[in-house]
């Protein structure tokens, strides 16, 4: 079914903000980006998903392997006991010595829902042939996995020694939105979106992706808050 995501604004990257803007998604691909108006005018028969804030492509998440390898998502029921922030460092290496691979398994899919929460679409890779388990769980969530590459060359960004934990807010590095995000938002192109309830990019910056909405992947709507 085609769906219309309409927000007050709309910064698809890479060309100009849409004020009253909308985007449609035709199966996983983008089949219109405009005005409200001549989006809804163009397609009639379209489901329209009403958003407040800012609509943007989905974020890209640099520091993902560490986040899912080196770090221990509590679940809900551990709350009192670990809180809510994923564990890092002694803290991780602690739980680590004693978790069997059923925990290890349900942190990383924990991990990976909770980066579509942020509004994640797409994870800096590589990830091992060795992490069969790892790479299974990243193929069922959906996320796209990338390389940033160097003159031609894939790396892993992991982030410099001292950058201190990584955080599930690909905003955390302090890049703004056209160094975050995954790509810009084309017709034709992969319909991989993020909505924040937030004014504009600035406000965006300033509270976070923890201000995101809903997250849709490749069309399909895997987070929404309200």
């Amino acid at each position: 079914m085609l769906t219309i995501h309409a927000a007050p604004l709309v910064l698809p990257v890479g060309a100009a903000a849409v004020a009253e803007g909308a985007v449609a998604v035709d199966g996983d691909r983008i089949a219109a980006i405009g005005p409200y108006e001549d989006v809804v005018a163009a397609h009639p028969a379209a489901r329209v998903r009403r958003w407040p804030g800012l609509l943007t492509p989905g974020l890209r998440q640099d520091r993902a392997r560490e986040l899912l390898t080196r770090c221990y998502h509590p679940d809900p029921r551990e709350a009192d006991e670990l809180g809510e922030l994923p564990l890092w460092g002694e803290a991780f290496e602690r739980l680590a010595a004693t978790m069997d691979t059923a925990r290890r398994a349900g942190s990383v899919r924990r991990g990976l829902q909770r980066m579509l929460r942020h509004g994640t679409t797409h994870v800096v890779g590589p990830f091992g042939a060795d992490e069969p388990g790892l790479r299974t769980a990243l193929s069922r969530s959906g996320l796209v996995q990338v390389q940033v590459q160097v003159q031609g060359r894939p790396v892993q960004v992991s982030g410099p020694p001292g950058d201190g934990p990584p955080d599930l807010d690909p905003f955390a590095g302090g890049g703004d939105l056209a160094a975050t995000a995954h790509g810009p938002l084309t017709v034709g192109g992969r319909a991989d979106l993020a909505v924040f309830d937030v004014a504009d990019e600035a406000a965006l910056r300033a509270g976070g992706a923890r201000l995101c909405v809903a997250t849709v992947l490749a069309g399909r709507l895997v987070h929404r808050a309200r």
